[in-house]
């Protein structure tokens, strides 16, 4: 369990590198090797002081080295700097070091040169000992997802929850043998570890005190391993890696677990050879998404010939496992669904051969580096020759939510998928059929799946979310088109873009409504147009976006013609007696967006195929109704239009008297400002109970803002510089998300990007000084300064010039503009009730119920 003063040890070494050293994956090294280096010297200590022996690693030439000799009162701070830095590039060369830590000091070296930083890094490095290394196993861990938490690269990006369910799900025993062929910092293997050791304990009761000293009794595990259980374990975890900077990294890790000698070798598992040979009873692991430009280049021996990362390492695992192997395997979208060939022989392969489950993951999970859908195949050798089924689970919730942030909620599907998954394998073990399963499982036969011809292993194909009983035929989108094809960048054609010429259509061309910007047309000559012939548009063709911003879906009228377009956006041309404006209501449609997303592969960029394209089934009445459905949307189209053309056009506006006195505002309004309580303190947020507003409340422009999004702890108000500003009041942002301001519902705490106006009621209507600021926002937003981060001081606020009527005409004002605020708000309910009759009348279409959706009437302004 880590204990609060690890954790800030670890936190205090990050501050101080961060301001040298702000890549986090290099923080981790630079903590690694200082830690590593101070542990040597501890046990050199040990082995003298306390049992009168000799110093091992620390001798000869290399005593001079010795961690405690950096702290010599005598050594300046350039000294200090210079002999830990000769160090670092010494150490490996020390024979007299175990080869895990020559290789952990590999290629270190020091990245900085200022003394001043290193002497307070390494004084808090100086706070662990080697007596406490029971603590540091997960003290690393902790460093490891902090710096995870970065997206750094997405080197450290499996969440430890997500990490612990694959594990379980495929319950490693300790007689068997356990491989990650990209272990990157070990995540899975020491996941595996302590699975096992938990499965080989025994609860013990002992006695210890509580924080307050009270004597209390605490139940824990005590791992019942005898000494050669734990010699054949250590030889049981094998890792590989390509990265020396991840083996590094593993290998301080293993070793803080009490790993003495880990199997963690430098290792290219797609391109080698050397290693092919080597077979292992459970594999674990979430290899790289991501591949090379160019693709990779990897041996002959791969049952499936391919070029893509993903493809390789899941082959890599289904042909490395022993004749009864198991496997675990964190998947993207690509896997299960891409309709290349090199993808599909790889499902079917699979199928055959190895795999029981596909567990659908949501698209949030790897949040806040990468939204990409992930799924988790569950292989095991063993039981698949006895089942002719898949079963699929499909994830709605992990127990946080799917934001950036990844906040923790109370719903959380993966235990009971897990059930589910333990009671399927039982029952295929016991030869017994499985009935019993929850509404998150299927079970789906493997000759149904085989039949397909993409074989897609995509849970969400095989799962009936809504019941849809539409009155009209469903169709193959590929079946009523002339033609479904896609442009081409004009450079990779040996042409450059023009300053006028044909229009050239990308897609941000194109909003999500669907509306066309001419603005952002590019252009091309007509040697260009006439080379890329074909993507040249016709009238009526329908554009639906296939890369990055997916599903934005337009018809070309005639009056953009002559027109091309690139590969970001499919061309769909209807065969005669099909509405195109029909079919672009369709694929508008939340069932597409919602197929889309189950659908989509890629990591940086998210991408759909033309065969997926084609695949899309969708509801096709004649062509007379589908003319009456098309004219009922634009007639609501119209009047959400016009209505939104009112709300976005309207600001509230004074109009001066040139008699009113002009009066700073500081005179007018006390100005309270905040601050941010240390996240390095728990009790600053732990269980808080106090709203704490900073911009990410503001994102809205809410008139009022009702609830916070984070909390703090009364003591974090009582020993920090944060104020508590009472209901009503109006608050503005003066950094970050400049000029937008709100009023708090309820007695709300700030943070420093803020500032809360306290209006003088004697002097100025509150409501009359929060119009007066809307009006100037857009001015304060550009008088902002900074580099890269905007925002104005409080002098400037106090220096706001006010017009001021008497306090009668103020009220006058306010209530003129409350009464075109009404009509704004009813325009805003009327674009709500249009969108909602849209929806309906396309849900109706594929007959399935449409749920109002609830919106505040509330105009949003700013």
């Amino acid at each position: 369990m880590l204990d609060n003063i690890t954790k800030k040890n670890i936190d205090d070494c990050r501050d101080v590198l961060v301001g040298k050293v702000p890549d986090p994956k290099s923080q981790i090294e630079q903590i690694t090797l200082a830690l590593i280096y101070k542990f040597m010297d501890d046990m050199d200590k040990e082995a003298v002081e306390k049992f009168k022996g000799k110093a091992k690693f620390f001798t000869g030439i290399y005593a001079k080295y010795g961690w405690r000799k950096l702290f010599d009162p005598s050594l300046s701070g350039q000294d200090m700097l210079a002999l830990y830095s000769e160090a670092l590039e010494k150490l490996n060369t020390n024979p007299n070091i175990p080869e895990l830590f020559r290789n952990i000091f590999k290629n270190a070296y020091l990245p900085y040169r200022d003394p001043s930083t290193l002497k307070l890094f390494l004084k808090h490095i100086n706070e662990f000992e080697y007596s406490h290394s029971e603590k540091l196993g997960d003290a690393f861990e902790y460093l490891l997802s902090v710096m995870g938490s970065q997206g750094d690269a997405g080197q450290f990006r499996t969440p430890r929850h997500i990490i612990d369910f694959v594990t379980a799900c495929v319950n490693p025993q300790k007689n068997e043998t356990i491989l990650d062929p990209a272990c990157g910092t070990a995540g899975f293997l020491l996941s595996a570890f302590k699975h096992i050791r938990n499965q080989n304990s025994k609860e013990t009761e002992i006695k210890t005190n509580d924080n307050l000293g009270n004597p209390i009794i605490q139940k824990i595990l005590i791992p019942t391993f005898t000494p050669d259980d734990r010699k054949k374990l250590a030889a049981n975890f094998v890792g590989y890696d390509i990265s020396p900077d991840m083996v590094r990294l593993s290998l301080a890790n293993m070793y803080l677990h009490g790993f003495a000698t880990p199997l963690i070798h430098e290792y290219d598992s797609l391109s080698s050879e050397d290693r092919w040979q080597e077979t292992f009873d459970v594999i674990l692991a979430n290899p790289p998404f991501m591949t090379p430009k160019g693709g990779i280049r990897p041996h002959k021996k791969f049952g499936v010939q391919a070029n893509k990362a993903e493809v390789l390492f899941t082959d890599y695992i289904a042909e490395h496992l022993n004749s009864n192997g198991r496997a675990g395997i964190v998947v993207p979208n690509g896997i299960v669904a891409t309709s290349q060939t090199a993808y599909k022989q790889l499902r079917k392969m699979l199928v055959q051969d190895s795999l029981i489950a596909v567990i659908s993951l949501p698209a949030g999970v790897f949040q806040p580096y990468s939204g990409v859908k992930t799924s988790v195949l569950i292989l095991d050798k063993r039981l698949a020759k006895k089942s002719q089924h898949i079963l699929f689970l499909k994830i709605e919730n992990d127990g946080f939510d799917l934001g950036a942030q990844r906040r923790e909620i109370d719903k959380n599907d993966l235990p009971v998928a897990l059930q589910t998954l333990e009671a399927y394998k039982e029952c295929l073990s016991n030869d017994v059929v499985f009935k019993d399963f929850p509404s998150l499982a299927t079970l789906v036969e493997k000759s149904v799946i085989l039949e397909n011809r993409d074989t897609i292993l995509s849970a969400e194909r095989y799962f009936e979310e809504k019941i849809i009983i539409s009155e009209f035929e469903k169709v193959r989108l590929g079946d009523i088109t002339e033609v479904i094809t896609k442009g081409t960048t004009p450079t990779s054609v040996g042409f450059n873009f023009q300053e006028s010429g044909i229009n050239f259509i990308k897609i941000e061309s194109i909003t999500p409504e669907g509306f066309i910007i001419p603005e952002k047309f590019a252009f091309i000559n007509e040697e260009c147009h006439k080379s890329l012939k074909r993507s040249s548009l016709n009238e009526n063709d329908v554009l639906f976006s296939i890369a990055g911003a997916l599903g934005r879906v337009t018809v070309i009228n005639k009056k953009y013609l002559p027109a091309n377009t690139n590969q970001a956006l499919s061309i769909i041309r209807l065969k005669e007696g099909h509405n195109p404006f029909y079919v672009a209501s369709i694929l508008r449609s939340h069932i597409v967006t919602d197929k889309i997303e189950n659908l989509k592969t890629g990591v940086a960029q998210f991408n759909l195929s033309l065969e997926q394209i084609k695949d899309f089934e969708i509801p096709l009445p004649p062509l007379e109704i589908q003319q009456q459905i098309v004219a009922e949307i634009e007639g609501y189209q119209k009047i959400i239009d016009g209505a939104k053309q009112i709300v976005s056009n309207y600001k509230p506006a004074i109009n001066i008297n040139p008699d009113w006195e002009m009066v700073e505002l500081g005179t007018l309004v006390k100005l309270v400002g905040g601050s941010t309580p240390s996240k390095e303190n728990s009790s600053y947020w732990e269980n808080g109970n106090v709203d704490w507003i900073t911009c990410s409340d503001f994102s809205n422009s809410p008139m009022y803002i009702e609830d916070s999004i984070r909390k703090i702890t009364e003591k974090a108000v009582k020993e920090n510089s944060t104020s508590i500003v009472p209901k009503d009041t109006l608050v503005l942002v003066t950094r970050v998300s400049l000029g937008k301001m709100a009023f708090v519902s309820k007695p709300t705490a700030l943070n420093q990007d803020l500032t809360a106006l306290l209006f003088d009621e004697e002097k100025i209507n509150k409501r009359y000084g929060y119009f007066f600021m809307l009006s100037i926002a857009h001015k304060i937003e550009n008088d902002g300064h900074g580099a890269t981060v905007k925002g104005v001081t409080r002098d400037y606020v106090k220096d706001i010039k006010v017009p001021l009527p008497s306090l009668e005409e103020q009220q006058t004002i306010v209530k003129s503009i409350e009464e075109e605020l009404q009509l704004v708000n009813a325009n805003k309910r009327l674009i709500a009730m249009f969108e909602q009759k849209i929806k309906t009348k396309i849900s109706e279409v594929w007959g399935v119920v449409s749920e109002p959706v609830e919106r505040k009437e509330e105009v949003e302004l700013g």
